[in-house]
């Protein structure tokens, strides 16, 4: 489905700006089987942050905003509502959603509005997940999942990701562990990776807070979802942030 939606965009909207996610698919799969788990284990709900590169795939697939709604949006139809016109607001807009597990169980996604680029909406969205578990109440129940997704060069560059990181565990700023998903293809817009940074690789920030970090091949959907199973249930056992480094290329 990740991939029938890319093709679509592509070959319906030629040359337009689209930020696909060719190449890093399993991206999909991921999300899908953390929030399976998350779902089943009746957390109460997830907040996602994300940069452009994949949006509008995680938006249909699994927030479930309509084919409808983003296909307008691509034909450029004004919102009456919008106060400055459209811009390129498809890459900036949030969405609440509600995914369906396999054995019928719902939790409500949110994804957040991103009007920034790339980093900056990661420490918004554990906010946001504090929020939330500060309203539910329950100190040790860390029952609101928050994930975050990266751009390799982002992640290893930003240092808003060194400080978010390095709240993660403070007192007055836990959530309970955050799950960071890095899409690594290996190219930050123009930028290779000997350009970009001087590690090895790009998850070596996470380190500072003796983060796990799972390296997956982003060719191999089945491994990506062992993967994210094992990374949700080290932060459901731990409460601590875990990393999950996908591996792949960009079309």
């Amino acid at each position: 489905a990740a991939e029938a939606f890319e093709k679509f965009l592509g070959t319906k909207w030629l040359g337009q700006k689209r930020f696909g996610l060719e190449g890093s698919e399993s991206l999909i799969p991921i999300l899908d089987a953390l929030l399976e788990a998350a779902a089943d284990d009746g957390l109460d709900g997830a907040v996602m942050g994300m940069a452009h590169r994949g949006r509008l795939n995680v938006l249909a697939n699994i927030v479930g905003k309509s084919y409808d709604q983003l296909f307008k949006e691509f034909e450029g139809t004004l919102d009456p509502d919008a106060v400055q016109g459209t811009g390129d607001v498809k890459y900036h807009l949030g969405q609440v959603g509600k995914f369906q597990s396999r054995k019928g169980n719902g939790i409500r996604v949110e994804l957040a509005a991103n009007p920034s680029h790339l980093e900056a909406v990661d420490p918004v969205v554990v906010g946001m997940a504090r929020a939330r578990q500060d309203q539910i109440n329950d100190p040790e129940a860390f029952s609101i999942l928050p994930i975050l997704m990266h751009g390799d060069a982002a992640f290893a560059g930003q240092g808003v990701v060194a400080e978010t990181l390095n709240m993660s565990d403070i007192k007055g700023y836990r959530v309970g562990g955050t799950i960071h998903v890095v899409i690594n293809n290996q190219i930050g817009f123009t930028t290779t990776p000997e350009a970009a940074r001087s590690g090895i690789y790009a998850t070596d920030a996470a380190k500072i807070v003796q983060a796990p970090i799972f390296h997956v091949n982003g060719d191999d959907p089945e491994a990506c979802v062992r993967v994210a199973r094992l990374a949700y249930a080290y932060r459901q056992r731990f409460h601590k942030d875990v990393v999950i480094d996908l591996v792949c290329y960009r079309r």
